[in-house]
């Protein structure tokens, strides 16, 4: 048997990918619970590290992306998977052997690399094997499976780190990303991704309405960006001080009195939860005679109503609630722009694409939080964020309704 029938025996390579992508980020995911708590057992001096070193893997990927996209034209995805996965290791078993801040600037801006290589390679790897009638579902599928692995790395990572410390669970969970390289080279074939493009321009010229959708890149680029900003950068980062403002330190749910940290973090990872099975029926139902468009519309147009309510001064069920309407409308959103960016990428060079739409994310994801923190220091500053990221969905969902109506006129006016 071929080394490519190998890997298309049991599961797609997407699939394959993603199961691997997940196991690379207990470590990074583990951080963001564990690194507030035991900083100085990390060897550093201030609580103020703790927040640029959860940040500088993010702002790394700006200048790099572009020179792994470029890597992604001449090497196998393969290649880039085993670097990526090697960089994951060695990082998360770093975060167990090296202690001092500048060692975990270095740490982090090397894992920052290796998610590049897995981000770009993941989503060009949807792109280039499933066709426009399923990809929806392969995105959706793609996504909520490698966040598994933030799920896994948040839920143990906080259990066992209070017992056998943060070194332990690091060298644990950096060898477990190890066991990622045997399934790569195993499963996923050495072809590069130049000839997949090959052959998809011979794909393009089939295409009805290229011109169009190449038209249509900066929008996507554009609402991606805006998506990270607002899902990533702003209601992520910040939805544990908006408890904290609006409820207190401490909560008081169903009885049990639980640190507003600890809330935020049940809340969170309840999409982890859910995106697998949820992300692949909004993918699946993109994937319909109505195409993605008035989804993404109606997505947009939800996540407007709900993301401004959550600043208000509401009873905290109600508030927790409607928090877990805004994940679903992320779930939707992240599922179907990402779908959109992929139907895109194949009339056109689909690496580079992939690569512009992933520096976008990232440059959102990196500052939502500045821009964010910087506003709440005025009076109604947490309203002012809330209420102005809800207005920024509803005008996308204009945008994307005018552009809706405008493309079905001009492919009326031609049949």
């Amino acid at each position: 048997m071929s080394e490519s029938n190998k890997g298309e025996s049991k599961f797609p390579v997407s699939i394959i990918v993603a199961l691997v992508t997940a196991i690379s980020l207990l470590g990074d995911s583990m951080l963001y619970i564990a690194l507030p708590l035991y900083w100085k057992e990390a060897g550093l001096d201030s609580i103020w590290q703790v927040g640029v070193l959860l940040s500088i893997n993010r702002f790394i990927r700006l200048p790099f992306n572009p020179l792994v996209g470029w890597l992604y034209n001449k090497i196998s995805l393969k290649t880039g998977l085993v670097i990526a996965i090697i960089l994951g290791s060695l990082t998360t078993l770093g975060y167990g052997l090296l202690n001092g801040f500048i060692a975990w600037i270095i740490l982090r801006s090397a894992w920052g690399i290796a998610w590049s290589f897995f981000r770009i390679g993941g989503l060009s790897i949807v792109a280039f094997d499933t066709e426009k009638a399923n990809r929806g579902k392969a995105i959706g599928l793609y996504n909520g499976l490698y966040r598994l692995g933030s799920l896994v790395g948040m839920l143990v990572g906080g259990l066992l780190v209070p017992i056998i410390g943060l070194s332990t669970v690091s060298i644990i969970f950096g060898c477990l990303t190890l066991l990622g390289l045997p399934i790569i080279l195993l499963y996923v074939n050495t072809n590069s991704l130049m000839d997949k493009e090959q052959d998809n321009k011979a794909l393009i010229v089939k295409e009805r309405f290229v011109s169009r959708l190449k038209q249509g890149r900066g929008m996507i680029i554009f609402t991606g960006f805006c998506i990270a900003l607002l899902i990533q950068g702003v209601f992520t980062s910040t939805l544990s001080s908006l408890i904290e403002h609006n409820h207190g330190e401490s909560v008081v749910l169903f009885g049990a009195v639980m640190s507003v940290t600890f809330l935020t973090g049940i809340i969170l990872s309840a999409r982890w939860i859910w995106e697998p099975f949820l992300g692949a029926r909004f993918g699946i139902w993109s994937d319909g005679a109505k195409g993605r468009v008035p989804l993404l519309v109606l997505s947009l147009l939800f996540a407007g109503l709900t993301f401004g309510i959550i600043s208000n001064e509401l009873p905290l069920v109600v508030m927790i609630f409607i928090t877990f309407l805004v994940m679903v409308a992320a779930t939707s959103l992240t599922t179907i722009v990402d779908a959109i960016a992929l139907d895109v990428s194949k009339n056109t060079n689909v690496v580079s694409f992939l690569t512009t739409y992933t520096i976008a994310q990232d440059l959102g994801a990196s500052i939502g939080p500045f821009i964010s923190f910087m506003i709440f220091g005025l009076a109604n500053g947490f309203n002012y964020v809330y209420w102005g990221g809800a207005s920024i969905f509803l005008f996308l969902a204009i945008l994307w309704s005018i552009s809706y109506r405008r493309e079905r006129r001009l492919i009326l006016h031609t049949l």
